[in-house]
């Protein structure tokens, strides 16, 4: 009898039990993705739900958001990826481990929608600060078990990885913030 095709949903509860296992360094988690171009393109659906979330969701729970946030928001998401997603292709292009590109890509689109989702749920409870703090920690260290597990990088690698991707976030957060608000970097007139 031939097998059936996961559904987006069958693939969802899948990721997020591969989500967990990043998160606890589970051996196995990489079994719980799908590596194919199906999965590949679902992991995209999955990256841009969370974008969604991120910039849609407080404003659905009530919170104050200032006109045109969501979109900068989606923007400064978007361009926060592709230069995150360009430092890990240049990284792994440089250990010539582009083999790990698209595992990469998928489990890194499908924590971001857990995270989106987790980030959301923890604002509805009222733990803003937690929120922010308890995701950045579990963020890296889903990371670390990413390059770890998924694309099975050896420990110097591992380092070099994470902390080119740290660099690039600070240069994107940097960037980020000069064209939102510019007058951070400008000199005060008297």
């Amino acid at each position: 009898m031939a097998q059936s095709t996961p559904t987006f949903l069958d693939e969802f509860f899948a990721a997020a039990q591969g989500s967990f296992a990043l998160l606890t360094g589970d051996r196995k988690a990489s079994t719980y993705f799908d590596f194919s171009q199906r999965g590949l393109v679902s992991s995209f659906i999955a990256f841009l739900l969370a974008g969604a979330i991120s910039a849609y969701g407080p404003r659905l729970l009530g919170f104050p958001i200032e006109s045109g946030a969501a979109s900068t928001g989606l923007f400064m998401s978007a361009l926060l990826y592709v230069l995150q997603a360009g430092a890990g292709w240049l990284v792994l292009r440089q250990f010539a481990r582009l083999d790990g590109f698209v595992p990469y890509i998928v489990a890194f689109n499908w924590i971001n929608l857990y995270a989106s989702l987790i980030t959301l749920l923890l604002l509805m409870v009222g733990a803003g600060q937690f929120a922010t703090i308890a995701v950045g920690v579990a963020a890296l260290v889903v990371e670390v078990n990413i390059a770890r597990r998924i694309v099975t990088l050896a420990p110097l690698q591992i380092v070099v990885f994470i902390v080119a991707k740290l660099i690039v976030q600070a240069v994107a957060m940097g960037l980020i913030v000069a064209m939102v608000a510019p007058e951070i970097f400008m000199p005060a007139v008297a």
